[in-house]
């Protein structure tokens, strides 16, 4: 049951939820990576530098608890708040726990397939709701965050 008053904004009948939402998106990944980054460094020295021989894998869990814990916590990661975008579930209600852990999960898989991350990209650009792949398969939406909320 839905706690808001209103559901998805239409694209047609509202498009101002969805101006700029890939270019947002985008900007909003570049931030959000940067600051992995920047965690991963922190943590490495705390490994005794041993994390450096599993690198990728350490980059991929910080990244996945980062945007898990940002997403739940606030519907939108931190790269999402300084571009005033949040995420929707299906009935318009910000994110819980668990929509943002299987978001967090879809993330990951089409980040481990290049492909799949192709596809999201390209249904962002030519999708009325700039949804990306895992935003279809959950009925999720990115939509600019309303003044006041």
């Amino acid at each position: 049951m839905s706690t808001q008053n209103w559901t998805i904004p239409d694209p047609v009948l509202q498009p101002e939820f969805y101006a700029d939402i890939p270019l947002k998106r985008l900007l909003a990944w570049v931030v959000d990576t940067i600051i992995v980054v920047l965690a991963v460094m922190v943590v490495v020295p705390f490994t005794a530098f041993t994390g450096l021989f599993f690198l990728p894998f350490l980059f991929l869990t910080i990244s996945f608890l980062y945007r898990w814990m940002t997403l739940s916590g606030g519907s939108a990661t931190y790269g999402m708040r300084l571009m005033a975008v949040e995420m929707r579930d299906g009935y318009g209600d910000k994110f819980n726990g668990s929509t943002a852990f299987l978001h967090t999960l879809g993330y990951s898989v089409s980040i481990a397939f290049p492909v799949l991350q192709v596809v999201s990209i390209v249904m962002m650009l030519l999708g009325a709701k700039s949804q990306g792949l895992t935003d279809n398969v959950l009925g999720t939406v990115a939509i600019n965050r309303r003044a006041g909320h």
